[in-house]
Parts: C-alpha cells; structure tokens; sequence
C-alpha cells in the first residue's frame, strides 16, 4: 500500500457522489416535454448540457452570494426557454415550472457508481471525512439521505458564509469542522477550477474526479477517473470488492436508490 497521504477527506457531492447530471435530464426532459414540446431528441439532450453547463454563469453568481437559489434557477429557465423557443414565464408560470422541476429531478436522485463504495473505503482506513457543497446544506442533507449516504456529515454549505467554493474561507471552515489541517486534508470534486484548484489554493490536496469521463489532463492538479481510483490517490489501499464493504452499504446490505 502507498503511504497514506492525508488525514482527512472532504467530498463534494453534486456530480462526484450523486449522478446529479442524470437527475438534470429527467428534470429537463419533464420541463420540456410540459413547455417545449416541439423539441426533437437531439435537441432535447442539447436542453440538458445547456442547463447542467448554465453558460451565462448564473449559478457561479448565486455561489458569490450575487443572487438567491431560486433567482438564479429562474434566470436559468429563463435563458433555456429564450434559447429553445419556450414561452416567457411570468411569475405564475414559472412557480408551476419550477414546481414540476423539482419534482422530476428529486424523483431521479441517485448516487454514482462506486459512491457508496469509497465512503466504505474511507471507513474502512479510519479517515474522516465529510461533504462540502456550494448548496443549501438542509438540501444536500436531503440528498444524501436519499442516496444511501446518510453517513455523511454536510460540514460546508452555502448556508455558513452566504458564498461558497472556491473561497478558500469556506474549505478551512470545513477542515475546522473535520478536525484536520488542510495540508492534511484532501478534496475531490468534479470541476477542475471550482473544486480541485480551488481546494489546492486553499492548501489543500485538491483531486479532480472526472466524472464525465472527457480524458482531459489538467497538468496541475491529479485527477481520478473514477471513484474506485480515488482511495490509492490518498494512500488508503483499494475500493472494498462486493461482498466486503460496511453494513448498510451497497456492497453489504443493498442500496436504496437534485
């Protein structure tokens, strides 16, 4: 086993523990099939990456603090209807919209392949560990609860400083929360700047997992390709094989299935 490289890990959660990129398209599916209904397939899935992309950075703004969650989901729909031919959504329309939206993608929470399997590999060597997330902390709460990762403790949230990653202030927050120095922390998230640069400049051991498999290279920051590759990047030995993980877990008892 290579020498153990941390003491603690924090985790984010939103594609890195849950599929919340699968939990986007059954969103947008039921948005579109209810408000954009001339969308083929093709341009269905093009509804879906420009949602989960948002690329007039409405989302980054509401982690600065600029906006409200539901300001900036309403922004979001607004620039997805202009962009794909839907009707306006006056304040009425769009309390049915968002409604629905959260309905559709609550129904489709999941946790990603091997998600279950890490925490059981985290336990299993003793490390702490814990989430952060630049969301609402009783939301991801929530999430995780559904998941089968309830174990997990939300020891950073948009609720604590009103903004969220990557200031370095929220990571240190988190490792105060964990008990560890952040030189002796890792974390691992799916967006090179957000995530891992952000937790490497706030003196951390910042992992980009790539979650959706694009092959790149960073060059500055490691990166797992999958959840499974994630315990010997800290030193900590292999994901546990079926049969041998923590009660409870998906490899123990089964796992129940934003």
């Amino acid at each position: 086993m290579a020498e153990r490289r941390v003491d603690a890990v924090l985790l984010d959660i939103d594609d890195t523990l849950v599929d919340t990129r699968g939990s986007f398209r059954a969103a947008m599916h039921h948005v579109v099939g209810r408000w954009m209904p001339h969308l083929d397939d093709a341009r269905r899935e093009d509804a879906v990456l420009h949602w989960a992309r948002d690329p007039r950075g409405h989302y980054r703004a509401y982690t600065r603090g600029e906006t409200t969650f539901s300001g900036q989901r309403r922004l979001r729909g607004t620039d997805l209807h202009a962009t794909f031919g839907g009707p306006v959504l006056d304040d009425e329309a769009f309390a049915r919209w968002e409604e629905g939206y959260e309905a559709a993608f609550r129904a489709a929470w999941a946790a990603r392949p091997d998600a279950v399997a890490l925490v059981d590999a985290l336990d299993a060597a003793g490390l702490p560990y814990g989430a952060l997330t630049n969301m609402e902390g009783g939301y991801q709460r929530a999430k995780l609860d559904a998941v089968g990762l309830g174990r997990l403790a939300v020891l950073g949230s948009m609720d604590d400083l009103g903004r969220g990653k990557p200031d370095p202030e929220l990571f240190h927050l988190a490792c105060r929360r964990l008990g560890s120095e952040p030189a002796r922390t890792a974390y691992l998230g799916d967006e090179v700047d957000v995530d891992a640069r952000g937790a490497r400049d706030a003196g951390l051991l910042g992992i980009w997992f790539d979650a959706h498999g694009t092959g790149a290279d960073p060059g500055d920051v490691p990166v797992a390709r999958s959840l499974a590759e994630v315990p010997a990047l800290l030193g900590v030995g292999p994901v546990p094989a079926p049969g041998d993980g923590a009660p409870g877990s998906r490899f123990g008892a089964g796992l129940p299935g934003r």
